[in-house]
């Protein structure tokens, strides 16, 4: 599918190429700022750029904070992130190569990125323009046979766009909500969320949480990595939280407003839901994007149903708000593929298994939401297997994360996966005479890490996604695997169809057909994740019955 899709846009840009080298010459004027030196300090393991500073915590997430105008927030940015910063682009673009084929293709990726991002600075504000042009000059040389530093960094910007437009790319199946009144512990609105997106493990390897205090607008705190400045789940100082869930989209033929920066400027900018609203209604994006937004001001939650032609608001019914990977607006019902994506993927079940759990556990409070967010069953407790993209844990999110917006608190995740420890901040103190001797951590709140990270069965587990890994790429390269290495590649992980599918063409590949149609009757009645997988599964077993018969 990967290469279809460059195929299909390599065809459609020879067409239409005429000035896409402007988007290798985009530059950004900085001459309004003073721009001073800065001295990076080392000090007790805490990097210092003036009072703004990078450690890693106790956890093991990254905690950086920043304060200033655009050229100060990047040029700091740059300095304190730089190792990390590098490292990140390095992991980014080797798993591209990695899917796309390393040497062969790189001048078509080239070629594409240039053209796929030709209008990109268009459709950003001026202000994140120049932060980005600011921290990019501390990148690594080792890119730039595929872009300058300060376009490479655009192209980061839009990874979670495009990776969720591309069908077989899946970088994102995320499930949030919201509760509050008789749904909450004191009737306090609470927000929790796991943010699925999936490169590889190295990708969510050092998480960073980012303190920032802009000249302008408000201060918040968000979670990604570094070199993005964009927000996927976060809240500012007025207790507004944004989280965002990707939708089906059609496959985008230009790079517009990527969301994660649409959510910065709701971020930085709005302080009640009318705002946030106003905000996304004007930004020109380029996918499909579920947008929650909770406030303290408002003590309640909508969902903002963003994409190139529509926008939406979906109000709560009741005193909860559930957002997983498809639209619940009136504009997008009729959509065929918001229907087709109801219908076939996993985003309806793990829908529905929030309401269970939302009804089940009220009232909600932090541990309960933690509780959710590490839920690793499927509907009414049943065992689905491990990495089922159907349960709300999959095992694989890069962070999950918990804000409390009346009390300004944000409870963050550490490795491995949602598992780890909860570290929960204070943003009552975050402001612009903030440093790193500064108590923002709340020890006395945090919530313990899962106990199933002790168990045997996780053990087994991080072996089993190894072991994968390896039989996949035999499966794809036709070469037959070892009976006892599939036996305790089952073994690993019992419950989940896929397992027992690996096993049936495995049999295929030797002939054994009775054996392999045994294997795929099993995996019917495991709870198999998607409807295309369920076909996948069906035509393979009525294709073995016609040989045997």
């Amino acid at each position: 599918m990967i290469r279809f899709l460059f195929l299909t846009i390599f065809s459609l840009f020879l067409l239409i190429s005429c000035g896409i080298n402007r988007s290798f010459k985009q530059s950004v004027d900085l001459s309004k700022y003073q721009q001073k030196s800065f001295e990076l300090i080392n000090q007790d393991s805490v990097l210092l750029v003036d009072q703004n500073f990078l450690h890693k915590n106790k956890s093991g997430n990254w905690e950086l904070f920043l304060s200033g105008n655009p050229y100060e927030l990047g040029t700091k940015n740059g300095l304190l992130t730089k190792k990390l910063y590098q490292n990140q682009e390095k992991i980014f673009f080797s798993a591209v190569e990695e899917m796309i084929g390393k040497d062969k293709n790189i001048g078509f990726l080239r070629t594409f990125l240039k053209w796929f991002n030709r209008d990109i600075q268009k459709y950003i504000k001026e202000d994140y323009k120049e932060e980005l042009y600011a921290m990019s000059k501390f990148a690594s040389d080792e890119y730039d046979f595929l872009a300058p530093n300060y376009q490479r960094n655009l192209y980061l910007h839009g990874a979670h766009d495009i990776g969720h437009a591309m069908n077989d790319l899946m970088l994102v199946g995320c499930s949030s909500f919201a509760v509050w009144d008789e749904f909450s512990e004191n009737g306090e609105l609470i927000v929790g969320r796991n943010f699925d997106f999936y490169l590889n493990d190295e990708f969510a390897e050092n998480k960073l949480v980012q303190m920032i205090q802009p000249e302008d607008g408000f201060g918040f705190l968000s979670v990604s990595w570094s070199g993005f400045i964009g927000v996927a789940s976060g809240m500012n100082t007025q207790g507004l939280t944004v989280t965002i869930n990707a939708g089906k989209s059609s496959i985008p033929l230009k790079a517009k407003t990527p969301i994660s920066l649409v959510v910065r400027e709701i971020l930085q900018y709005a302080q009640n839901i009318d705002q946030a609203i106003e905000i996304a209604q004007k930004s020109k994006v380029f996918v499909a994007e579920s947008i929650l937004v909770s406030s303290a001001n408002d003590k309640k939650a909508v969902i903002l149903e963003v994409s190139p032609k529509k926008f939406d608001v979906v109000y709560p019914k009741e005193n909860y708000l559930i957002s997983t990977n498809h639209f619940q607006g009136e504009i997008y019902q009729k959509d065929h593929r918001n229907q087709k994506q109801i219908a076939e993927s996993h985003s309806s079940y793990r829908y529905q298994k929030l309401q269970e759990e939302i009804r089940t556990n009220q009232p909600i409070n932090a541990q309960k939401s933690a509780n959710i967010l590490r839920d690793l069953n499927g509907l009414n407790d049943k065992k689905i297997g491990y990495g089922n993209e159907k349960a709300l844990n999959q095992l694989l999110a890069h962070h999950g994360i918990i804000f409390r917006p009346e009390k300004k608190l944000v409870y963050v995740s550490s490795a491995p996966y949602n598992l780890g420890e909860f570290t929960v901040y204070d943003l009552n103190l975050l402001n612009d005479s903030m440093n790193y001797q500064t108590k923002i951590v709340i020890d006395s709140l945090k919530i313990d890490q899962d106990d199933f990270v002790k168990s045997t069965t996780f053990f087994q587990y991080e072996e089993y996604k190894i072991l994968r890994k390896e039989i996949h790429q035999r499966l794809k390269n036709k070469e037959w695997i070892d009976e006892e290495k599939m036996k305790q590649y089952i073994s690993y992980n019992t419950e989940f169809w896929e397992v027992y599918f690996d096993a049936a063409q495995n049999f295929v590949l030797k002939g054994k057909f009775d054996a392999a149609i045994e294997m795929l009757e099993i995996a019917k009645i495991k709870e198999i994740t998607t409807i295309p997988d369920e076909r996948k599964v069906d035509d393979l077993l009525k294709k073995l019955k016609k040989k045997i018969r």
